[in-house]
């Protein structure tokens, strides 16, 4: 009992580990977004002194743009103009979604890589042990059979072990006690994949979160930029709006398939366990009756 509650405590670190880092994430990138908004407004208002124009110098300003535009871009974008898909989506997403996408996904490769050892055949109904631990009962060696189930690190083995322990006080209290280190162990290993699903359902909705946010700044650079806003700041909200939904429906979708399978293969082997424990002790029915 005091392992369980150890490992329940660690998962709930883990998930409030993971809820921080989404907290902290969206308020940077929210924060991000409302400077940069605040200083592209603070820009146009400074000029020459005075409120006149800027003269025009011919050819000299234009040359000067051009190489200004095509240093600028060929500094960000590569020599030939293009932008990396990496950084366009880096300037999509901005860090702090970038931070809350990249904690939920090492946090479901973690669970997923977990539950695929925890969930393996040799953690939960192992054949080997199975032979093993009936030959020991053919020969009369129980003592030696509980040992074994004991020490061995397995679903099955911890239910071999609860039978015997208990099965001095009948053949029934001993089937009690297997059911419910049964359960217990079921138990466990559900817990360990609910939260993949549980990944599954908030990635959908921290992208949803990103498109409101996204396609709240676009109305508001439409709101503050008149009749003619600056097409770029507007593609920005639109792309943070896609984006953020784009992947989180990447992380959600995985996620819930792999929670599915898992959790089908998890049923199927304890399936096994139940049927192969209740075969193994069905020798000792007449123990504890009677007569």
């Amino acid at each position: 009992m005091n392992q369980l509650v150890k490992q329940m405590r660690s998962k709930w670190m883990l998930v409030g580990l993971a809820a921080l880092a989404l907290l902290v994430g969206v308020g940077a990138g929210i924060e991000l977004d409302f400077t940069q908004q605040a200083v592209a407004q603070e820009l146009p208002a400074e000029g020459p002194a005075g409120g006149e124009p800027p003269a025009d110098n011919g050819g000299g300003n234009a040359a000067a743009a051009d190489n200004g535009n095509g240093g600028g871009n060929q500094g960000g974008q590569g020599g030939d103009g293009r932008r990396s898909m990496l950084g366009w989506v880096y300037d999509a997403l901005g860090p702090g979604y970038m931070i809350v996408f990249l904690s939920i996904s090492f946090t479901l490769v973690a669970l997923f890589v977990m539950n695929v050892i925890t969930s393996a055949r040799s953690k939960v109904c192992p054949v080997d042990l199975v032979d093993d631990f009936e030959e020991m009962l053919n020969n009369k060696q129980y003592q030696d059979a509980y040992e074994m189930a004991k020490e061995h690190e397995s679903v099955l083995g911890a239910v071999l072990s609860a039978g015997l322990a208990k099965l001095s006080a009948g053949y029934e209290q001993a089937l009690e006690a297997m059911q419910e280190i049964g359960e217990e162990e079921n138990m466990k290993l559900e817990h360990r994949l609910s939260y993949m699903a549980l990944i599954g359902t908030l990635s959908p909705m921290v992208g949803l979160f990103g498109t409101v946010h996204g396609m709240i700044n676009s109305f508001q650079t439409i709101a503050q930029g008149g009749s003619t806003p600056e097409a770029s700041e507007l593609a920005n909200g639109i792309s943070t709006a896609l984006f953020t939904t784009l992947i989180g429906l990447a992380i959600a979708i995985p996620a819930i398939a792999a929670y599915n399978i898992m959790r089908n293969r998890v049923a199927r082997l304890m399936l096994e366990v139940g049927i192969l424990s209740e075969n193994l002790m069905s020798r000792f029915q007449g123990v504890g009756q009677k007569k």
